[in-house]
């Protein structure tokens, strides 16, 4: 398999974003977003997935995080979906129930070139510290979106806000490490009967 790597800048009037991915990684992260609890739950992305990523990012947070939050999700997906090329070879799809303390939080994936989100997550507070929950589920968005994936979150139960958080990040790295290593019976073939994951 060719390595899987790529780099993308985004520049706006809100947002300049510079994201590399290496998907064959260790899980090396260097997070420089400007957000706090945001950058905390990138270094879980990167960790758990085994993807390096290095994200720098400078936003109009003068206003808010939302700008910032969303640009990432939407380049980091661009990354991931232009390191994966052709997708051939991959496992595709994959699950898992991902435990926190008193959390679960399920995840689910299909690298299928269709993007897709489901949603189905709950916070009690409107923030954790000064960062907006809403802004969990518009990271995912835009990832999903940019990266042509389906993705199912699941917040089972769960009772502090941080980490439910935390689960989403855990649960989609886990279930993309599996879903984007290479499936040792077939390392060659696009994993679809249409012959072609592009979308």
């Amino acid at each position: 398999m060719a390595p899987r790597s790529a780099e993308v800048s985004r520049k706006t009037k809100e947002t300049e974003i510079s994201v590399s991915v290496h998907v064959d990684g260790t899980g090396r992260s260097e997070m420089s977003t400007g957000v706090g609890f945001f950058d905390h739950m990138l270094d879980q992305l990167s960790r758990h997935s085994l993807i390096d990523m290095k994200v720098t990012a400078k936003g109009d947070l003068h206003i808010d995080d939302h700008h910032t939050v969303e640009d990432c999700g939407i380049a980091i997906g661009q990354a991931l979906s232009k390191a994966l090329g052709e997708r051939r070879g991959i496992m595709r799809y994959a699950s898992i129930d991902l435990a926190m303390d008193e959390t679960l939080t399920r995840a689910a994936i299909d690298v299928s070139g269709r993007p897709f989100l489901v949603w189905d997550v709950t916070f009690s507070a409107p923030k954790i510290g000064t960062f907006d929950t809403e802004l969990v589920r518009e990271f995912f968005q835009a990832l999903s979106q940019n990266a042509g994936i389906t993705l199912h979150v699941t917040n089972l139960y769960g009772a502090n806000n941080h980490h439910i958080a935390e689960t989403c990040f855990k649960a989609v790295a886990r279930a993309l490490r599996m879903a984007l290593e290479s499936d040792p019976r077939q390392p060659d073939a696009v994993p679809s009967t249409k012959g072609s994951l592009k979308g």
